[in-house]
């Protein structure tokens, strides 16, 4: 927080500085105003965000993972369109972004794709994701033009610090190496660093193939499985699956969170918070953090994660 009232305190001074300087008649010095201008907000914007963070893991790192749901080969593609903008959105935050396992699907886009995130709160606003994201759009697969509906859902946990008690002994691991693949099912290197570990007792499976090194690999894929292990923990302990991700929802009709509708108009509208926007390429471009402080405001308001409240048909 310290770190975040020094920013401000720097992006005033500056603003205040180029406003003093400023000449009505030397455009290039008001675009300068502008710049600090919207710098300056953007750091307010955040700490107001930070303000409203109250859960016990939205300062970890984040591990969100798509999976593409109903709608086939426009499912894959869209799962694989959510990544890119989860990607581009961390780039907009200055978060760091690593795609850590891709199963690419055969025609297009993606079966599944999983990320870790990391940097400031990154959970805490990706928090904010997790449930079915539903598409509507002229399919650019369908020869005939027809508009198809696709869902995907995301999936987020908290990366656990390792003081978080998680057993896992060795002899309940199968772990499993193979080739790296990229999208389109591109090698990325010709050694088997990939690797898969399978915790015997859970049947839980995590993957992780974005480094050279078979050891790296096992390390990341290690961090993942503590928190899966012990999101399995805390449902046997409360009885129930939404003690840190939310209610576990099939990626199909009627249980999408947000719309996305590209046609026949366009619209992305949050169905808890009701947040909205008509810029739908803006927001898969990225600019998502408008409808996380919506959410982040109800969870405040209401002491609980929202829920979708509305119908789930296409003007919603």
């Amino acid at each position: 927080m310290a770190d975040q009232w020094d920013r401000l305190s720097a992006g005033l001074e500056e603003f205040e500085l180029y406003l003093e300087m400023a000449s009505d008649e030397k455009p290039e010095e008001l675009a300068e105003v502008e710049r600090a201008h919207q710098a300056l907000e953007h750091e307010l914007e955040k700490a107001e965000t930070a303000a409203l963070m109250s859960g016990e893991y939205d300062r970890a790192t984040a591990i969100l993972t798509v999976h593409a749901g109903a709608g086939g080969v426009d499912a894959q593609d869209w799962a694989e369109m959510l990544l890119r903008m989860y990607l581009r959105w961390a780039e907009r935050e200055g978060l760091k972004a690593e795609v850590v396992d891709v199963s690419a699907a055969e025609e297009a886009g993606v079966h599944s794709a999983t990320a870790i995130v990391s940097g400031a709160f990154a959970f805490g606003l990706l928090s904010s994701e997790r449930g079915v994201h539903r598409l509507v759009r002229i399919s650019p697969f369908d020869q005939q033009k027809r508009r198809h509906t696709a869902f995907a859902k995301v999936d987020v946990l908290p990366e656990l610090a390792d003081e978080v008690p998680v057993e896992i002994r060795p002899e309940d691991l199968k772990v499993d190496t193979y080739r790296s693949q990229g999208a389109g099912g591109q090698h990325v290197n010709k050694t088997e660093s990939a690797i898969r570990i399978t915790h015997l007792p859970t049947g839980t499976v995590v993957a992780c193939q974005n480094e050279r090194s078979q050891h790296s690999n096992r390390e990341t894929a290690m961090r993942m499985l503590r928190s899966k292990l012990f999101e399995l923990q805390l449902a046997e302990r409360q009885g129930r699956l939404d003690a840190v991700r939310g209610e576990n929802r099939e990626a199909a009709w009627a249980n999408q969170i947000r719309n996305y509708v590209l046609q026949p108009y366009t619209m992305v509208k949050d169905r808890r918070t009701g947040a909205e926007s008509g810029d739908v390429q803006s927001v898969l471009d990225g600019n998502l953090t408008s409808f996380m402080r919506s959410w982040l405001e109800a969870r405040a308001r209401l002491g609980r994660e929202p829920v979708p409240t509305d119908g789930g048909g296409a003007a919603d």
